[in-house]
């Protein structure tokens, strides 16, 4: 059967929603986000939709690349799933994508984790509940508490994570970018190569 792998990127933004939710974790990379790509160009949460708020939240793709994400320090993980799994996951996001507007952040949420309270709330989620979701379509996967209780750090500690990365999140996609410079350097003497021998083919 045909596998894909999926990221799971974890980050401590250091900010303020940042902090309080440590008190309600106990943790400090209380941010995770699901990829579909080792570059981060496709990664989806529930959190902040507006820099300057952190009030405001909702579904977001979220840009590593700018704002405070970047500078965040985060661990990244791969994980292997089965394509129907992949498909599901990723059909599920863009059911939410399309309706946007219709979520929100479940603010509430963060105290029924404190106080154990098991607060369901339609189109709500924060972003350790949203990810557990998703994940919920892995058949390897099995939660051992409801998706209402599940934290960024119950989400790491599952079996089949693979850790690929550690450090500020800045540093990770600039070395992808030195990694891609280095191959097209190297490929640049064999594409020289195979345009001389074409044109001196052409001249005869």
């Amino acid at each position: 059967m045909e596998e894909k792998v999926i990221y799971l990127l974890f980050t401590n933004t250091g900010t303020l929603l940042a902090r309080v939710i440590r008190l309600f974790t106990g943790q400090s990379l209380n941010h995770v986000s699901i990829c579909f790509d080792h570059k981060l160009m496709e990664v989806y949460s529930f959190g902040r939709k507006k820099v300057r708020n952190p009030f405001i939240g909702g579904f977001v793709k979220e840009d590593v690349r700018c704002g405070f994400l970047r500078k965040s320090e985060c661990e990244i993980y791969q994980f292997t799933i089965e394509d129907l799994e992949y498909n599901r996951i990723l059909e599920r996001i863009r059911e939410v994508e399309a309706r946007k507007d219709a979520y929100k952040y479940n603010f509430l949420g963060l105290f029924g984790v404190l106080f154990q309270l098991e607060l369901k709330r339609r189109n709500a989620f924060f972003c350790s509940q949203f990810i557990a979701t998703l994940l919920n379509e892995v058949k390897q996967i099995q939660f051992s508490k409801s998706i209402c209780f599940v934290k960024p750090e119950d989400i790491r500690k599952l079996e089949g994570l693979q850790l690929i990365y550690k450090g500020i999140l800045e540093s990770y996609y600039k070395e992808e970018i030195e990694e891609e410079k280095q191959l097209q350097r190297s490929f640049l003497p064999f594409y020289l190569s195979k345009k001389l021998k074409h044109f001196k083919i052409a001249k005869g």
